[in-house]
């Protein structure tokens, strides 16, 4: 009786240290793969916008961090993960994004990422659109810049350094967030 019990203690132990977590239906694991590197899931919320559930997203780093300014000090392999709860126009998209960057860049790093951005926007648009269910990830590795992956596949180039990837992360967590509740959820404050 007592190893049984010891047994279902480990067995417990385990279960909720490898659990994964549920945002609005979208599962999102404790841990994924982005170029031959394990990450985990630092944080995971729901975008909403007028009582609407947008996207559900998860943010993977090498390391669990707490905080803005511990996830933009990470500096491997990094992926954002949403999945879509509502079907969006590739433009109602990457317009969100644009905003969320003039929101948290100053005019002299919009300008310095201006080429990444229109890139990484070219991309988006590229997409037309993202049905309810679509998953959108956003990988970045040191090596490889950051890419945009839709719904397993690779699409479009990779870009950028860790500059245009950190940019991309103020959209939801930086000092003017998406959503304040969801940057709290993605940075465990």
């Amino acid at each position: 009786m007592k190893n049984l019990l010891a047994a279902l203690c480990a067995a417990l132990a385990f279960t909720s240290a490898h659990a994964a977590v549920d945002v609005a239906g979208v599962t999102f694991e404790d841990q994924t793969q982005v170029a031959d590197q394990t990450l985990q899931l630092n944080g995971a919320g729901l975008r909403t916008k007028l009582f609407f559930k947008v996207y559900a997203m998860g943010l993977y780093l090498p390391a669990k961090a707490k905080g803005t300014a511990a996830v933009l000090a990470s500096t491997g392999a990094r992926r954002i993960d949403i999945t879509t709860l509502r079907d969006l126009s590739a433009e109602q998209f990457a317009d969100a994004l644009s905003e969320g960057l003039q929101k948290n860049l100053s005019e002299a790093e919009q300008s310095a990422l201006k080429a990444d951005n229109d890139a990484f926007r070219a991309n988006l648009l590229s997409l037309k659109s993202a049905k309810e269910g679509t998953r959108i990830q956003i990988d970045f590795t040191p090596a490889g810049g950051t890419r945009l992956v839709v719904n397993g596949k690779p699409h479009g180039e990779a870009i950028g350094t860790i500059d245009f990837s950190n940019a991309l992360l103020r959209v939801w967590i930086g000092d003017a967030p998406a959503q304040g509740d969801l940057k709290s959820a993605l940075i465990g404050e």
